[in-house]
C-alpha cells in the first residue's frame, strides 16, 4: 500500500512519489519540490533541522489533503516531508497532486504547500556558521 502522507527522516524520492499519484483518468499531474537553499537574506545556510509533533502533523496533512481533493476536485494528494536533519540541496518537502485537469491540479498543489506552512506542526532551524535559529514557520 502506497503512503500518501508521510513524515520521514530518510531522503525523500521525488519520482517515487510522482509514480504514487499517477492514474489513467488524471491528465494533470503537478508537484511541489521544496529543497533547502544555501542562504537566507544573503546568510550562508549549512543545512536544516525539522521538527515535527509528528501525531498532529500527520492529522493535518490528512485534512489538507482531504480538503484539497474536495475544494478542486482532484483525485488524489500526497503530502511528504522530511524531519530531523537536511542538507542544502535536499528535498524538505515533496507534495504532488493528480486530477483530471490540469488547472485543477496546480490550484490543489499550491494550496496543499501554503497551507501546511500556515498550519502543519512542523518547525524549522537554521543552520549557520556563526550559529542557528528557530525559524517561524506559520506567520
Amino acid at each position: 500500500m502506497k503512503t500518501l502522507i508521510h513524515i520521514t527522516s530518510e531522503k525523500l524520492d521525488p519520482q517515487a512519489c510522482l509514480a504514487a499519484v499517477s492514474y489513467p483518468e488524471c491528465g494533470g499531474i503537478v508537484s511541489f519540490v521544496g529543497t533547502v537553499r544555501n542562504q537566507t537574506k544573503g546568510k550562508p545556510v549549512l543545512k536544516l533541522e525539522f521538527e515535527a509533533y509528528e501525531k498532529m502533523a500527520l492529522k493535518e496533512m490528512q485534512k489538507i489533503a482531504d480538503r484539497a481533493k474536495a475544494k478542486f476536485q482532484v483525485e488524489e494528494v500526497l503530502i511528504h516531508h522530511r524531519a530531523g536533519l537536511v542538507k542544502v540541496g535536499e528535498e524538505a518537502v515533496v507534495i504532488v497532486v493528480a486530477a483530471p485537469h490540469r488547472k485543477a491540479a496546480f490550484h490543489a498543489c499550491e494550496y496543499c504547500i501554503d497551507t501546511l506552512k500556515e498550519t502543519v506542526p512542523i518547525w524549522k532551524k537554521e543552520f549557520f556558521e556563526d550559529g542557528e535559529i528557530w525559524v517561524s514557520a506559520h506567520p
